[in-house]
């Protein structure tokens, strides 16, 4: 005992550490005594600050630890268990299990929780199984929590029927029980049996609610998200992320604003993620005015302009036609990858191809590496200004110095860049060496740019390649017949609209939205009413 109390003071020590190295100081510390690998108490301190937060290397600096100390107990093995259990690799886990059967310390009932996690982390369902049978044969087969993880376990190893049986045998189920396998079930996308368990369960908590929110928006069922959502008896950020996540994924971004403003009345404080969705949406409909609200209250609040949350104002202020409070929002950002091909995207988008250039290779300078989003960027802001030169470089560097492969949209802006500046001949030898179903977005492109630029014959023959990839889309047709019209070229325009008739083909209505007094307004094309007010 007086061997323990001795090294309290030092060991306090690591309540307040931030950091492995400073642990590592307390470690020095208590080898100095001489006896720290005899001090189990002392070792097990140690270890779980090393996993609290586990990663590679203070998960082999605790391993280390372990491997040392003369008498390890079952808080060592644990601590060690619970650490590889969430981490990367969790079969580690079942390693040590293993070599905790042979003695002299035996597993507890927190020593196969961890283990069956584990399992159900790396989909080890055999490994759950044997792990099973020896839980029972100790006498901890039906303790609630060792029967919580097997629910899970085998839940989402797809052994249904394994998993209802455990949670029907059980005397004293929880709600974590009902849970176990109501996730499995979202997670398999076994929706219906999902609602059945829902519908069956004798207690619910938020988690089961927002289980079944998150399981119908991942079937694509906004509506019935929508309704469990609203019958909900209390919500958390959690519910509302689901929520707002789900109508911007479906691109109702009008719905995504009023979700939001419920959760302001509902006094639910946003957290990052609901942040940068409601910011993406307001870049979506253009609503300056709102985007600007949302970046004072993160100002108000202390939240940072860091990260996804500097590269959606970024994101929105460009679309929303202010560069300059982009520029600024970037300048004073911490900045990351996305944060550089956002503001990169907006110089480009408001006709500032030299200055998208130039920020390009300050982030190599700053020891950036671009990636296949940020030469998405380079070269659609080349385009937009019509940088010929400047764009083949970029696309030369991509694949030679970066060894990217070009994906179809790096295509798409060499083909509009060449389209541009009315390189039609090399643009089709482009789109050309791409396979025919995958280049339909680069047929369209080179069919703009044979209309603006006059070339009958070529678009006539990129239509006919758009026609003979979907004969029902109208986007061939329409570029057709608005190439013939520039031309004055009426009776090749009426046939084309003959035959669009013919085939009962209609072209979508345009749309736009204006924002007159933070609110957001709809219009369709040939309407002289507002639509919706978002």
């Amino acid at each position: 005992m007086s061997g323990t109390s001795s090294h309290l003071p030092i060991l306090s020590f690591t309540e307040t550490a931030s950091s492995i190295s400073e642990i590592h100081q307390v470690h020095a510390h208590l080898l100095k005594t001489g006896v720290f690998y005899s001090n189990t108490f002392s070792c097990n301190k140690l270890i779980s600050f090393a996993v609290s937060n586990p990663d590679p290397i203070t998960l082999s600096y605790a391993r280390s630890i372990f491997t040392h100390i003369t008498t390890p107990n079952s808080f060592s093995y644990n601590s060690l268990l619970r650490a590889y259990a969430n981490s990367l690799t969790p079969q580690n886990a079942i390693f040590l299990f293993c070599q905790m059967l042979q003695g002299p310390v035996f597993p507890d009932k927190y020593t196969f929780t961890f283990a069956l996690k584990a399992c159900a982390g790396f989909g080890g369902v055999e490994e759950g199984r044997q792990i099973h049978a020896q839980a029972l044969k100790l006498g901890f087969g039906f303790d609630v929590f060792v029967t919580n993880t097997l629910i899970n376990v085998y839940g989402k190893s797809g052994y249904f029927e394994v998993a209802r049986n455990l949670l029907d045998r059980m005397t004293n189920r929880d709600v974590v029980s009902w849970n176990a396998l109501l996730s499995a079930y979202i997670e398999k996308g076994f929706i219906r049996s999902a609602r059945g368990l829902f519908d069956e369960m004798e207690q619910r908590n938020i988690e089961s609610w927002n289980f079944m929110i998150s399981g119908y928006l991942s079937s694509g069922l906004l509506k019935e998200a929508k309704s469990i959502f609203d019958t909900m008896p209390v919500k958390d950020v959690v519910s509302w992320n689901s929520m707002i996540t789900g109508y911007a994924h479906a691109s109702f971004f009008g719905d995504v604003l009023k979700l939001f403003e419920d959760m302001q009345r509902e006094k639910v404080k946003p957290d990052s993620f609901t942040l940068v969705n409601v910011l993406s949406a307001c870049a979506h409909l253009g609503a300056l005015g709102q985007g600007e609200w949302i970046h004072g209250y993160i100002d108000k609040n202390g939240i940072g302009t860091n990260g996804f949350i500097a590269t959606a104002l970024v994101d929105m202020y460009s679309k929303c036609g202010n560069i300059d409070k982009a520029l600024n929002v970037f300048r004073n950002a911490s900045k990351d990858i996305s944060t550089w091909n956002s503001i990169i995207v907006g110089l480009g988008m408001h006709g500032f191809g030299e200055k998208a250039l130039d920020t390009f290779l300050e982030m190599l300078v700053e020891g950036f590496e671009p990636n296949e989003v940020t030469f998405i960027s380079v070269l659609s802001a080349c385009s937009r200004s019509g940088l010929l030169n400047e764009g083949r470089k970029m696309f030369q560097l991509m694949v030679d110095d970066y060894g990217i492969e070009p994906t179809i949209e790096h295509y798409g802006c060499m083909v509009d860049l060449l389209g541009r500046v009315g390189l039609l001949e090399e643009a089709l030898e482009l789109v050309e060496t791409r396979p025919l179903q995958e280049a339909h977005v680069l047929w369209e492109s080179l069919l703009s740019a044979c209309k603006n630029h006059g070339n009958v014959e070529m678009a006539e023959y990129v239509a006919k390649k758009l026609l003979e990839l979907n004969p029902q889309d109208s986007a061939g047709y329409v570029q057709l017949s608005n190439t013939y019209a520039a031309l004055k070229r009426w009776d090749d325009v009426s046939n084309v609209r003959r035959k669009m008739k013919a085939l009962k083909i209609s072209k979508e209505p345009g749309c736009s939205m204006i924002e007159v007094n933070g609110v957001v307004h709809e219009f369709l094309a040939g309407e002289g009413l507002i639509l919706e007010q978002i």
